[in-house]
């Protein structure tokens, strides 16, 4: 099924805008050898850094966390192998646009439409206000091929079967995924066209630790810039990505000179502001406008385009 326009499109799910908590989840991770001999309370403060260790000490007390499905005291040794759970009950998610578009689908695969301001899949607060979590609504099999940033909008690519899915990864490694971006960005580049090529790797970030950004002993990394439309003290350009490191298109429009307008996380140079905001914080504009792949099944070219928003 091919939706013409996104614009005059039907949402293809809504959900109930009224805010209400969601069903909980329990996180579990598997204790390494660099984490065996510490104690329960120092590897659940390393491993989820946005809870002080009064917090979790008042959780493991309430027996939300457990070690091998036992509860036991936050001065608990771990040992290699252990599993830990941590039960998180019920929270209100922050609000999103709770809507996707389909744009095309088979048996093998489903391109969707994603609005800016829903992340693609859980994490910071968001676990059913996700893309993936309405996509599986309607399709339980889909598992995502890719990830957009939470501020943008435009295609997402899911797989509905293991064999179109090793599919996809496939093309993906061999670069013959063809990822095609429009974004209002500061400034107006003095040339129409041009390659970028800044290596991409992390940097340290107050609040995260480390997020990716502009690093010359970064992975190698290359896009394709061409001014479409230069404006006063902004300009519409597309750009199309070669490579697919984290973030790759905010990165490398900040690194040439000419960062995405209202993004709070990259400044002129492709580094950090002064202050930066974080990975999933909205306020700019970028679109995945184009994805064009091999069929994982038939292997004929496949080209969707989803027409940006107003």
């Amino acid at each position: 099924r091919i939706a013409p326009s996104i614009l005059g499109a039907m949402p293809h799910r809504t959900a109930n805008p009224t805010p209400a908590p969601n069903r909980g989840y329990t996180y579990a991770g598997r204790v390494d050898a660099r984490s065996a001999g510490r104690t329960l309370i120092d590897y659940l403060t390393q491993r989820y850094p946005h809870g002080s260790a009064v917090e979790w000490r008042e959780r493991i007390a309430a027996g939300r966390v457990r070690v091998g499905g036992h509860t036991v005291s936050a001065d608990t040794t771990l040992r290699r192998g252990d599993t830990v759970t941590w039960a998180r009950p019920p929270w209100v998610e922050p609000a999103a646009p709770l809507r996707y578009t389909v744009l095309l689908e088979d048996a093998a695969f489903v391109a969707v439409a994603k609005p800016a301001g829903l992340p693609t899949l859980p994490g910071g607060g968001y676990l059913e206000h996700t893309l993936l979590a309405l996509v599986r609504a309607d399709y339980p099999e889909a598992a995502p091929a890719h990830r957009l940033d939470r501020g943008a909008s435009g295609i997402v690519l899911f797989t509905r079967t293991p064999e179109a899915a090793r599919a996809i990864a496939l093309a993906w490694r061999e670069q013959r995924v063809e990822k095609v971006y429009h974004a209002l960005v500061e400034g107006r580049p003095v040339q129409d066209a041009f390659t970028i090529e800044t290596p991409i790797g992390r940097s340290a970030h107050p609040a995260r630790g480390a997020v990716f950004a502009a690093d010359p002993a970064g992975k190698p990394a290359r896009s394709e810039l061409r001014v479409l439309e230069r404006r006063e003290r902004t300009s519409l350009v597309e750009i199309r990505l070669a490579t697919g490191r984290p973030h790759q298109a905010r990165i490398h429009l900040a690194a040439c000179g000419h960062p995405l307008l209202g993004d709070p996380l990259y400044a002129a140079g492709g580094g950090l502001r002064e202050a930066p905001g974080r990975p999933g914080d909205a306020g700019y504009h970028l679109h995945a406008i184009r994805l064009a792949f091999p069929h994982p099944e038939s292997g004929e070219r496949v080209d969707i385009h989803c027409p940006p928003p107003d």
